[in-house]
């Protein structure tokens, strides 16, 4: 199997939130469009600093960790993060490694959005189509 790039859309989620509560407006929403290296090896979404600033994340944990090649680093979490993939999206925490190449849509993030590699095309594909989910509607009585 190739590397299966795929674009995505990382918001600011904390933003995202001010903007429904009308303290910001849309347009003031941190917000970066880039293609991800799909990963089912990572746990979760993996970014740069450079990304991190640019949605101006904040950082709640350090830790250390080691990589695919065996390498021991030191790496933070730092969020959270809408990650947006066509007409889904999830909020998760962004594992920020300073000098990462791509960014890494893991695990966590493709699951919530009940994403999948498509084996045979080797893309993205939701595990159920790629048509709308559909949205349980909520009453109150």
């Amino acid at each position: 199997m190739s590397l299966v790039y795929t674009e995505i859309t990382l918001k600011n989620a904390g933003d995202v939130l001010k903007a429904r509560e009308g303290i910001i407006t849309e347009n003031k929403i941190r917000q970066t469009t880039a293609q991800a290296l799909v990963d089912t090896g990572a746990w979760t979404l993996v970014i740069n600093e450079a990304t991190r600033d640019k949605l101006g994340l904040r950082v709640f944990k350090t830790d250390e960790g080691t990589l695919a090649d065996g390498t021991k680093t030191e790496y933070c979490l730092a969020g959270p993060v809408e990650v947006g993939w066509k007409n889904r999206s999830t909020n998760c925490d962004a594992l920020v490694l300073p000098n990462a190449d791509d960014i890494l849509l893991g695990a966590i993030p493709l699951e919530a959005m009940d994403l999948m590699i498509h084996p045979r095309t080797e893309e993205v594909v939701g595990v159920h189509g790629d048509q709308v989910l559909h949205k349980i509607k909520v009453t109150q009585r």
